[in-house]
């Protein structure tokens, strides 16, 4: 993890292109906006100069960033507008981050996770501290977790910033593989299968380490308390998903009106019925483009679906899969 970013599998070290290494306080800035989002800065020494590292890489959606400022900082007033979940890795030196009613440091190995677009945050570094961070679009991580298990957390989740991680971690090593992956793959991994699955692991491990420092259960918690219409509802439009179920008529079938019912989503699951059948059916359709005879177009499996509009829909497919239904055809027919 040391030399994250920095040097190969093989250990040669690693050309990366554009200013990897500023002593300017405005490149600094242009830097941190772009890969993570405005923030205000202030040196805890007046007048000191950074020696800064700056370093980046995508792996989908997700950003990882080798960064240090070079000097003792303070850091405050995080744009919510960015949208954007910030996970703070401590390769070396230390930082003091905000939490509930006070302060936590984090050392070498240790991780803390806050989502700027939910709560407030200020960190403070030592002259010494050097990260490896992630930048992670809440809507991806929402996503993730409606995905994977089922509903979208609420705020009992986003608003918590919490420590997790710690040397010798799954979550450590996880970086690891995925510093490594992205940099063998070279600059154009954002884009390639592997840069997803490397997407995927991070946004599902992370959710899973979060919740598990904010003492929430993301598999027997709001899941397992919906009410039995809602879990009702949800196999109907699993089982159904092709055919397209209107609202109402689910609603009828479970015994509920649809505004009952819309309002159990809202509540359990953090969408509403009608977005998590839409994500159902995409779900289905990526795994017909993945599965179907060779012979069949994108076109044609759409149409299968009842999809009208693929302009409209390749645009949703993109936002949820992070490619386009084509490369997902093309993939899979090789």
């Amino acid at each position: 993890m040391q030399d994250a970013l920095l040097r190969d599998a093989g250990g040669r070290l690693i050309r990366h292109g554009g200013t990897s290494r500023s002593a300017d306080w405005d490149e600094i800035e242009a830097f941190c906006q772009s890969v993570y989002m405005p923030y205000r800065v202030r040196p805890l020494v007046r007048f000191s100069r950074p020696n800064a590292t700056m370093i980046s890489a995508r792996a989908g959606r997700v950003t990882m960033t080798r960064f240090a400022y070079g000097t003792g900082i303070y850091l405050d007033r995080f744009d919510p507008q960015a949208g954007n979940i910030l996970v703070l890795n401590t390769l070396q030196g230390s930082l003091d981050h905000q939490t509930d009613g006070g302060s936590v440091a984090t050392t070498g190995g240790d991780s803390f996770v806050v989502d700027c677009s939910r709560t407030e945050y200020w960190l403070k570094g030592d002259p010494d501290h050097m990260q490896l961070n992630l930048t992670i679009p809440h809507d991806v991580i929402a996503e993730t977790a409606e995905r994977w298990f089922g509903f979208v957390p609420d705020d009992g989740l986003w608003t918590r910033r919490v420590r997790f991680g710690g040397p010798g971690s799954a979550w450590l090593s996880l970086l690891d593989y995925a510093a490594r992956t992205l940099v063998q793959a070279g600059n154009a991994a954002s884009d390639t299968a592997i840069a997803r699955h490397i997407e995927e692991m991070i946004c599902v491990e992370l959710l899973r380490q979060w919740a598990g420092a904010a003492g929430m259960s993301l598999q027997d918690g709001a899941r397992c308390a919906a009410p039995g219409y809602v879990r009702r509802a949800e196999e109907i439009m699993q089982a159904e998903a092709r055919e397209a179920p209107s609202i109402g008529d689910v609603a009828q079938r479970v015994g509920v009106s649809a505004r009952t019912l819309s309002g159990g989503f809202a509540r359990f699951r953090g969408v509403s019925p009608r977005a998590f059948l839409a994500a159902r059916r995409l779900d289905g359709f990526r795994r017909d483009l993945e599965t179907r005879p060779g012979e069949e177009t994108v076109a044609t499996i759409a149409s299968a679906w009842g999809f009208g509009s693929f302009g409209a829909l390749a645009g949703r497919y993109r936002e949820r899969f992070g490619e386009l239904p084509s490369q997902t055809r093309a993939r899979a027919a090789r």
